[in-house]
């Protein structure tokens, strides 16, 4: 299995999306870094900023447009949906774009400082109303989860059939990367002893909030980005931030800071480490996948090093 290539488009092509929606004008067309699954481009039309992305991957702009509305609805800093279509193979979706730069760019100690903030994201996102749909896992193009449990959604996620989808044919990994059956199994199994503790908990993930989805103007965090929004344990988002700042005391601040908003988290430690093994478990075969063998290893260890 060789690694996962973007969509590869010209600026032609570009151009004609964006005159579609937008009439003529779209300058200073841009590609930008990160987005492992969707070739993404800035440009700007009568003076306002935007992003256009383009996946082959079926229905993932759909969701994203629904999960937008929900989102900049209930004062979370998303960006705002405002065409979404195909050409071609390809499927496309233009937002306005959000101002600042990738958190990733600042130095360990700026990121730090906004640790507080980032905090107060995580809290206002667990506590999102989900109430107008249902299910569980990936969120659909209808905005309802893809599986009736928790449970449902990790067993068919690790399943080995992932026919039409970014997981297809990848017990392949096991032969040609650095994925190792082994630990796979034994992280996947400690992962469903912690069900129990995670099912009953129905909120909205982010599923990829991170330094490279979240920006800043480095005084403040100017809003997020992107996602693999699932709905679950809104741990798992908490999880996720805590992996990528290992060094910035994120549980702590986490923990200090529901304590001053009087929110109680029930069966906290158990959850988390649900989040951690769910979470780590996709890691190792991203990375494997990617060819990205230090953040396998780094990821290996600390789950197999996990208390349960």
């Amino acid at each position: 299995m060789t690694a996962y290539e973007k969509p590869s488009l010209a600026v032609s092509e570009i151009e004609a999306v964006l005159r579609k929606h937008l009439g003529p004008g779209a300058a200073e067309i841009t590609p930008l870094a990160g987005g492992n699954l969707s070739s993404v481009f800035s440009f700007v039309h009568e003076a306002n900023g935007y992003v256009v992305k383009f996946s082959d991957l079926e229905g993932a702009y759909q969701t994203e447009s629904f999960v937008s509305d929900l989102l900049s609805g209930q004062g979370i800093a998303f960006p705002k949906c405002l065409a979404l279509g195909k050409t071609g193979p390809l499927t496309y979706i233009i937002t306005e774009r959000i101002g600042g730069r990738n958190l990733a760019d600042y130095t360990v100690e700026q990121q730090a400082a906004l640790l507080p903030e980032l905090i107060s994201i995580l809290t206002k996102l667990a506590a999102v109303d989900v109430g107008s749909s249902n299910g569980y896992g990936w969120i659909g193009p209808d905005g309802n989860g893809t599986y009736a449990s928790w449970k449902d959604f990790v067993i068919a996620f690790n399943a080995e059939d992932q026919t039409g989808t970014f997981w297809e044919n990848w017990h392949d990994l096991y032969r040609t990367s650095c994925l190792e059956r082994d630990v796979y199994e034994e992280i996947y199994n400690r992962l469903m002893s912690c069900l129990s503790y995670n099912e009953p908990h129905r909120g909205f993930i982010h599923g990829d909030f991170h330094q490279w989805n979240i920006l800043s103007d480095g005084e403040y965090i100017t809003g997020i980005i992107d996602g693999n929004c699932m709905y679950g344990d809104p741990l798992v988002d908490l999880a996720i931030l805590d992996r990528h700042m290992s060094r910035s005391g994120v549980i702590h601040a986490y923990q200090e800071f529901q304590a001053k908003c009087d929110i109680t988290i029930p069966n906290f430690k158990a959850r988390l480490i649900g989040a951690y093994y769910f979470k780590g478990l996709d890691g190792l075969r991203f990375y494997a996948k990617m060819g990205w063998k230090d953040a396998y290893q780094g990821t290996r260890q600390f789950l197999l090093n996990l208390e349960s």
